[in-house]
């Protein structure tokens, strides 16, 4: 996708305070439905939770201290038998022009769970989310507590999130939105209550981290146009069901600075085909819809295509940047129910048929890997 003369409008995304989101009689169903609605940017962020500016900078400034260890340590803490969905992973996937993405490093790990199952066959199934964490225990032993605890308090607050975008999808009305003929919403007007986003997340052994190193930028990359908007990361939608996310930090030699290009960021494509660039507060979790909420919702929640712009231009020379995801999903056994007709990954998912999350996940995973194991 090649980036217009025209700069695309940088929108804030809506905010929730923290205090709000608590309390579990407020109606927020205006805020969800502007956030994550049909008409929606398919994110929102909260404000003002305790502990979190912390947290985030602790793991966030651990990020570089990761990718610089030596090669035969980070060696050590790959998993390829999860097409290194645990670990360290480095030039593994690929970018939308079929190369290898050399540009970022990932570290994956589940937060909550060091041993999700110890089940043989699931661990052999489901190995990119029934296998064991591995931590760089001798080499960078703080990784641990701090990945947990950013981690775990993302849950937290994303589990709160869920629980009003269930009271949300409970009333929300399929007749003011056209997008959602691609549903058959009669059948199933709202969730059922054990297939509300709230329980499915809460019952899940699946949330997965992912902290994120974006290499310094090299000078050759700065000096050009680069047309690519989505030069740091590909245009994509996460396959979960909610993805919690820091804001980016951004460093020059492990020291924190402010990005020397206001273009760079996070862009996502609008349901028009709008692309714009979305802002919101290094003290604010965002949070994303997902194709899994977007499917069990039945379209009342809508994820959105996203991509991330590098920086350009002579001072974005050596700037690196550091980010964390949570991807919070359902359970690898949790069934998903497609409708008749499908928009997203068509090749993959059977209309009007089921598959598994575990089973979605590994036809997407070979999708963007293309790993022979």
């Amino acid at each position: 996708m090649s980036f217009s003369s025209e700069a695309p409008p940088a929108l804030r995304t809506v905010t929730i305070s923290y205090a709000q989101l608590q309390d579990k009689n407020a109606d927020l169903s205006a805020k969800i439905e502007e956030g994550f609605g049909p008409n929606g940017l398919g994110i929102l962020s909260i404000t003002d939770v305790p502990g979190y500016c912390s947290a985030r900078q602790t793991l966030l400034h651990l990020s570089p201290r990761l990718a610089s260890l030596p090669e035969e340590v980070k060696k050590e803490i790959e998993d390829p038998h999860s097409r290194y969905n645990f670990g360290w992973s480095h030039g593994k996937e690929k970018l939308e022009s079929g190369k290898p993405d050399m540009l970022k490093g990932s570290f994956y790990a589940n937060p909550i769970l060091d041993i999700p199952t110890t089940e043989e066959s699931l661990i052999y199934r489901y190995p990119s989310y029934c296998g064991q964490n591995i931590w760089p225990s001798h080499a960078l032993p703080e990784l641990e507590v701090a990945f947990k605890a950013l981690g775990k308090l993302i849950l937290e607050v994303g589990l709160m999130v869920a629980y009003h975008c269930d009271r949300y999808d409970e009333t929300a009305d399929s007749s003011s939105y056209p997008y959602l003929e691609f549903f058959d919403v009669s059948k199933e007007m709202k969730m059922h209550e054990d297939k509300s986003l709230e329980p499915i997340l809460l019952r899940s052994r699946c949330h997965k981290g992912r902290l994120l190193y974006y290499f310094p930028m090299q000078q050759s990359n700065c000096s050009q146009d680069g047309d690519s908007m989505s030069s740091w990361c590909g245009w994509h939608t996460d396959h979960g069901s909610l993805t919690g996310l820091t804001c980016g930090m951004f460093l020059r030699n492990t020291v924190e600075m402010p990005c020397s290009d206001g273009a760079a960021g996070l862009y996502i494509k609008t349901r028009t085909g709008q692309i714009v660039k979305v802002v919101y507060g290094e003290d604010e979790i965002a949070y994303q819809i997902g194709e899994t909420t977007e499917i069990m919702s039945r379209g009342h929640l809508c994820a959105t295509p996203h991509c991330v712009r590098a920086p350009r231009g002579d001072e974005a020379f050596g700037l690196e940047r550091s980010t964390f995801a949570l991807f919070m999903q359902p359970d690898w056994d949790e069934k998903l129910n497609f409708p008749d007709v499908v928009h997203i990954h068509k090749e993959l998912i059977p209309a009007g048929g089921s598959l598994t999350f575990g089973e979605y996940t590994e036809k997407l995973l070979d999708k963007y890997y293309h790993l022979k194991m």
